[in-house]
């Protein structure tokens, strides 16, 4: 096509230019379009061509080989200013290829990096992973085996303990996968790698994680390969799809330059939860036999250290969810400050990332603020729920609240790490504080961290008596109270999230002066979007609670729902006009 060229980077014809036709033959023959004189290319050493699916190199079995990004290929599909080389001379092609064949839609929304196409049925080569699993050790040399084949048995063995020792020590789902493709590309050698899960409400399989080689934006997975591999239960292996004749040039094995390619499922006691996927591209014959019964070995440990970590997440999940609903019975005691635990706990985590804090404290972090005011529960309702301002005897009563909910959590080892956040969030800088009267940084930092956190929103939060402060005022009264009330590390660090912008949208009247509802849950302000019909559910993004917009008398509410999104409730806070 004239669009596309061919442009001699180096050797006797540097700069010169050749149009791409249907098909350019280069190599050392005279008759070549390209005709290279060079005792490292072959006499007809490739072919370029351009077809429906693409401009395509090809190698004609050369002796030395043709290479792409330092790696030898057979055939691949050539991208704009893609550079190869031929014997010792650099090329480069120039142009835009004709269009490849559109992909098909992702199975999951939200996955960059990543997209599936289905290749022509029939195509792939594949075995039960059992009788893979049976060749690892069916193929041990026998008495009269080299030496050579003992030290490689040997070494695979070594291999597959190795990294099933790595993958079983971690039960952190969020970096389990990683663990297991790494992994993966030590044993066998792979360009790309996609874990795929069924997701439980789906059933459908999601990415959960990818690994793509240096400078590659995209994954291409073939439906094919994966389905025969998690539907069948089977190991599939592609060895060599360039030069084999059963695909064809449209199906997505070829056009996603995929030279390699092995999928095994991942089983757990007969339960199908994903598949491990790996290829390469470019690079043939880069999997064999022992390549695929490696992989069989690790996809067993990695579905049982897979299913452990998602138990245990589970675990954690319910128990913070426990944790909200013994939150949320304190705060339905109190309408009037409903809310005020879900602000403080949002606030608590703005702050201690300003600070620094890593992952696993924030968790803590996040427990602790839910849980800040669990000693409440102890206070009469005569007293919590009081609109007015309480006397010296009521507020005695208050102050006992603290110590209430350390003795809550003192016989349990899991909440023990929370009791600071509930103990010491009241004292104060300067000593005047209570139960304990602790100064200075013998205070907890935790409950130097929470005070600020639940003094701000006491501040700016709306009460039946009063109006709250804006914003700018609450921050001024923290800044004038630093080193008398408050840590001021804590109050600068703040001011910055609030500065940031890190702040401000956890305020209860932040979108107020919106077209917008009441959080039914925590009284937050939840913005509607333009277009937004009744019945459109809503997610707070201080509670994390679901609402549906309905209508009353012309004004609009949130209706709170179940966490399955299939029932209101009859809590109904003032409604919002608009």
């Amino acid at each position: 096509m004239p669009n596309e060229k061919i442009v001699v980077l180096s050797g006797p014809l540097q700069g010169k230019e050749f149009d791409l036709e249907s098909v350019v033959t280069i190599g050392r023959n005279p008759d070549n379009k390209i005709a290279l004189d060079d005792r490292q290319v072959s006499r007809y050493h490739a072919t370029i061509e351009s077809t429906p699916t693409g401009t395509i190199l090809k190698d004609l079995s050369s002796g030395n080989g043709t290479f792409v990004d330092n790696r030898r290929i057979l055939q691949i599909h050539l991208s704009n200013e893609q550079v190869f080389r031929v014997g010792s001379v650099d090329l480069k092609y120039v142009g835009e290829p004709a269009a490849m064949p559109m992909p098909a839609a992702p199975k999951a929304d939200g996955d960059s990096g990543l997209r599936f196409q289905d290749m022509v049925e029939g195509k792939v080569q594949a075995t039960s992973t059992e009788n893979v699993y049976q060749t690892l050790f069916a193929s041990a040399p026998s008495s009269t085996g080299s030496a050579a084949e003992v030290k490689s048995l040997q070494n695979r063995l070594a291999a597959i303990y190795k990294a099933n020792q790595i993958i079983s020590s971690e039960n952190n789902l969020s970096t389990l996968f990683g663990r297991v493709l790494e992994q993966v590309f030590v044993l066998v050698p792979a360009n790309n790698g996609v874990i795929l899960l069924k997701d439980d409400k789906t059933k459908q399989l999601k990415p959960a994680y990818q690994k793509a080689g240096s400078g590659q934006a995209e994954i291409t997975v073939s439906t094919t390969i994966v389905r025969q591999a998690y539907e069948d239960g089977q190991a599939v292996l592609v060895r060599d799809a360039a030069d084999d004749k059963r695909f064809d040039a449209s199906a997505s094995i070829m056009t996603g330059n995929i030279a390699s390619a092995m999928c095994v499922p991942l089983t757990y006691q007969g339960e199908k939860l994903g598949v491990i996927y790996v290829d390469t591209r470019g690079t043939t014959n880069a999997f064999s036999e022992p390549d695929l019964e490696l992989i069989v070995a690790l996809s067993g440990p990695s579905a049982i250290a897979i299913k452990n970590a998602q138990f245990v997440e589970e675990l954690q999940e319910d128990f913070r969810m426990t944790l909200r609903l013994l939150a949320n019975a304190i705060e339905l005691r109190d309408h009037y400050t409903v809310g005020h635990t879900w602000r403080v706990t949002n606030f608590s985590l703005a702050l201690a990332a300003e600070l620094g804090w890593d992952e696993e404290k924030l968790k803590i972090v996040e427990m602790g603020g839910v849980l800040h005011d669990v000693g409440k529960i102890a206070v009469p309702d005569a007293v919590l729920c009081k609109p007015d301002k309480l006397t010296n005897e009521e507020y005695a009563q208050m102050k006992i609240h603290p110590e209430r909910g350390a003795d809550l959590m003192k016989d349990s080892r899991k909440l023990r790490p929370l009791i600071p956040y509930c103990l010491y969030h009241h004292e104060r800088y300067d000593g005047k504080g209570y139960p304990k009267g602790l100064a200075g940084e013998d205070i907890p930092i935790e409950g130097r961290l929470v005070a600020v956190a639940d003094t701000f929103d006491a501040m700016t939060s709306n009460r039946p008596y009063r109006k709250g402060l804006n914003p700018e005022i609450a921050i001024a009264e923290l800044e004038k109270n630093k080193l008398t009330q408050f840590d001021p590390d804590c109050v600068d660090a703040f001011v910055r999230a609030y500065r940031a912008g890190k702040i401000n949208h956890i305020l209860q009247a932040y979108h107020e002066n919106e077209k917008s509802i009441v959080c039914p849950f925590c009284s937050t302000f939840i913005p509607i979007p333009e277009g937004a019909e009744l019945g459109t559910d809503f997610e707070c993004r201080v509670c994390h609670r679901k609402s549906r917009l309905a209508q009353i008398n012309d004004a609009y509410h949130g209706v709170l729902l179940s966490d399955a999104d299939t029932q209101g409730s009859q809590l109904t806070p003032p409604s919002t006009k608009f």
